[in-house]
């Protein structure tokens, strides 16, 4: 059967937008034409007022925050060291202040523990997007987002995929050049939906994916595929995992999503229909709860919400009306 894409509504937009989401919140100026001087990385490096964020694997490192920042991102200036690593013109700042991503070989160092705490003690440690992103600032969980989304693309496209002949970063850090057929490559984004689906009496849908831990819920989601947009690619999902059709689909917001390389898009959906039909293959539990049933769900531990920087931990709570931590605490939130 046909899928018919869902009729796409359009109330206030200042009403029920998700804003301030962790990862799109950056707010440097790109300069893109900046990146095609030759020279540009180089004359970075050798401009002592140029900040500096390294990258090691997945890890920056980060200290104490001000300005009612929890965190904030180790800035320094270049070293001679940078010059072995790939570096990437990640933008500049309202006054001008240039920073530069390096991607180092060099391994973080794990972090050291308090005694007795679950938190690093150290004053400045080597954190993850994943466990530092919600307590950054708007500038660096732009920069942290940036540079880790363009490090993965460069890890994974060391070939050119024409001919197969090695490829060399150019355009500081924003395009993969072939070596021998001279075509340029360019970073890849692949979007996804991501959506709560809610029924005629108000219940909100949650699904367990097929290899996910028992208790782990979220809403649903999906990539979007070649020639579909993104209300035909939430109207397909939600048919494909859990069997059911909408009646209608709202944009809700959108954040990079680095892990490798994806955007997340989110929607809120109506269906008339409640019989889930779960595809096995991609959905090991789902089950439709009110809102009195997810806090009693939550309080119990039951089940776990998805991460405090992910769009789908927000998208719940939008329909929830609160925070996950205000109901249950931030125990239940998977990290």
């Amino acid at each position: 059967m046909p899928l018919t894409p869902p009729r796409t509504t359009s109330p206030d937009p200042q009403d029920d937008r998700l804003r301030d989401l962790a990862l799109a919140r950056g707010g440097l100026d790109r300069v893109a034409h900046e990146r095609t001087r030759p020279s540009v990385v180089e004359d970075l490096l050798a401009d002592p007022s140029t900040r500096v964020v390294e990258l090691r694997g997945e890890r920056l490192r980060v200290g104490s925050g001000a300005d009612g920042d929890d965190l904030a991102l180790h800035l320094r200036a270049p070293v001679e060291a940078d010059r072995a690593g790939l570096g990437l013109h990640l933008g500049r700042g309202p006054d001008g202040t240039a920073y530069l991503g390096v991607v180092s070989s060099t391994p973080a160092p794990e972090p050291v523990p308090k005694a007795g705490a679950d938190e690093p003690g150290d004053a400045e440690t080597w954190l993850t997007l994943r466990q530092a992103g919600e307590a950054l600032g708007a500038r660096d969980a732009g920069l942290f987002t940036t540079a880790l989304a363009l490090a993965n693309w460069h890890a994974t496209h060391r070939h050119c995929p024409r001919c197969g002949a090695e490829t060399e970063p150019t355009q500081a850090g924003w395009v993969r050049r072939c070596v021998r057929d001279g075509s340029e490559h360019y970073p890849r984004t692949d979007p996804a939906v991501i959506m709560s689906v809610i029924d005629p009496h108000d219940r909100l849908l949650l699904g367990r994916g097929a290899h996910w831990p028992e208790g782990r819920f979220s809403v649903l989601a999906g990539f979007v595929e070649p020639g579909e947009s993104f209300e035909a690619a939430v109207a397909r999902e939600v048919a494909e995992e859990v069997g059911i059709h909408i009646d209608d689909a709202r944009f809700l917001g959108n954040q990079p999503w680095p892990f490798p390389s994806s955007l997340m898009v989110g929607y809120a959906a109506t269906t008339s229909e409640s019989e889930l039909r779960p595809d096995p293959a991609e959905i090991a539990e789902a089950r439709w709860v009110t809102r009195e049933e997810y806090r009693e769900l939550l309080s119990s531990n039951e089940i776990r919400t998805p991460s405090g920087i992910s769009i789908a931990k927000r998208i719940i709570e939008h329909w929830l009306g609160a925070t996950v931590e205000s109901v249950a605490g931030p125990s239940v939130v998977d990290r």
